[in-house]
């Protein structure tokens, strides 16, 4: 059988034409391979500034202190309330003390890294304690301690999504280790101010545990922040904690009150 014939066109000639583009296919695949990579990798820079925009618009990144009062209901039960003063510098370090109920004044945490102590007045060392443990209610004691996503989850943009007619961007948390307060948190930033809307939390098994709707902007510490967080469990309905923030004030806070040492001398 003869082959066909292209006029003008020798068919040897063809052979180095496709042989070249075989040879460079491997270049070609590697230049692919290298921008898909710095696509990849601006896209996580891109999602974890979001994540440090929206801490920042929730707490001030130098020394501060605040009032935190929680809410806590559920269904067919009174309601219960504490409040707690929390010293925080930067995101590193925390003091957390119980102001109310009366009889539980004394009782402070203190946050150092990746480290948890609770001191109780009647016990002469301080406790360990983890971070994804349950302080009061729906409350963790990362949730006040350490509200750090920031510094302590890896980010990943997930897709953008309208939410109250407003243009968010629906980030994914990956926990850096296992001592941070959640496996992965899923976060609902708006676009236009950095706002943060609402998180889902989840365990270790991808179970979802809770979600926070972040509420009641205000001015507070020289810009908008949430003054509100409602959080709800998302397996017993009806369950519920709502923290509400104020008396908000920069301090330029020493290191040495963040010590176990110290304290007592709080109390």
């Amino acid at each position: 059988m003869n082959l066909p014939v292209i006029p003008g066109v020798a068919f040897n000639a063809l052979a180095p034409t496709v042989g070249s583009v075989f040879m460079r296919l491997p270049m070609l695949i590697a230049v692919c391979g290298i921008v898909f990579a710095s696509a990849h990798a601006a896209e996580e820079v891109s999602a974890q500034k979001m994540v440090e925009a929206a801490d920042e618009v929730r707490f001030p990144k130098g020394g501060f202190e605040v009032d935190i009062h929680v809410t806590s209901s559920s269904p067919g039960e009174d309601q219960e309330a504490r409040t707690y003063h929390v010293l925080s510098q930067g995101n590193e370090k925390s003091i957390v003390q119980v102001t109310e109920p009366a009889a539980e004044r004394g009782q402070s945490l203190l946050m150092r890294g990746r480290d948890l102590w609770m001191y109780l007045p009647d016990v002469s060392q301080p406790i360990r304690l983890s971070f994804s443990q349950r302080l009061t209610g729906q409350v963790a004691n990362g949730d006040i301690a350490r509200a750090n996503f920031s510094g302590d989850y890896e980010a990943k943009w997930l897709r953008a999504e309208t939410v109250d007619n407003q243009e968010c961007n629906v980030l994914e948390l990956t926990a850096s280790d296992r001592s941070v307060t959640y496996s992965k948190v899923v976060l609902w930033v708006r676009k236009a101010s950095n706002y943060p809307y609402k998180a889902e939390f989840y365990s270790l098994s991808d179970r979802l545990l809770k979600t926070a709707w972040y509420e009641n902007y205000q001015q507070m510490q020289g810009r908008i922040r949430p003054t509100r967080i409602v959080l709800k469990d998302a397996v017993k309905k009806g369950e519920q904690s709502v923290l509400d923030y104020s008396n908000m004030q920069m301090r330029d806070l020493p290191d040495r009150i963040f010590t176990k040492s110290y304290l007592q001398r709080l109390n």
